[in-house]
């Protein structure tokens, strides 16, 4: 009896290789899932890296490239275009976070929706740029939500309110 089982067992899996069946079949590909994508440098012709971004409504497309800092927005200066404080630290914190303030230029155009949501937008695509320029930035920038993009939009506005929830105001007479 032991012969016939044997026998059975070495028809079904070969020596050498293990048995295909059940979870036996997942032992190998535990290796390949836990390393995880592997990121590769993307740069153009220029040696520029370029991403996309959005906020709200506003899109931003944001070229980087070595430099020395300098921010430039639709053709203007970061501080002549964003005159509040909040927008311009906001629009750099993928640098400040990373340590990269004065090693990159960032050229991008912004349109669509008002101030804080460009300069959402152009975090969101400075961000993403970052990582294709530089893969390993990626663990420092997704903790802070830098790479996520922000889904809330304004919502519409409903027939028979005063906007997408306000009522018209109740006359009790």
């Amino acid at each position: 009896m032991t012969d016939a089982t044997n026998t059975e067992i070495d028809t079904a899996a070969p020596a050498g290789t293990p048995a295909a069946t059940g979870f036996d079949a997942l032992k190998g590909m535990g290796s390949e899932v836990e390393s995880g994508p592997t990121y590769v440098q993307e740069l153009d012709s220029l040696g520029r890296a370029y991403s996309t971004g959005k906020r709200k409504n506003a899109i931003a497309r944001v070229w980087l490239k070595p430099g020395s800092g300098k921010i430039t927005v639709n053709g203007k200066e970061l501080n002549a275009y964003f005159a509040r404080p909040v927008l311009q630290m906001m629009v750099a914190q993928p640098l400040t976070v990373t340590d990269r303030t004065t090693q990159f230029d960032v050229v991008c155009t912004v349109q669509g929706s008002g101030l804080s949501g460009q300069a959402g937008a152009i975090r969101h695509g400075l961000s993403h740029a970052l990582t294709h320029y530089e893969p390993e930035l990626r663990k420092v920038l997704k903790p802070h939500g830098f790479l996520t993009r922000d889904s809330r939009v304004v919502e519409r506005k409903k027939y028979g309110r005063a906007k997408a929830r306000r009522s018209f105001q109740f006359s009790k007479r």
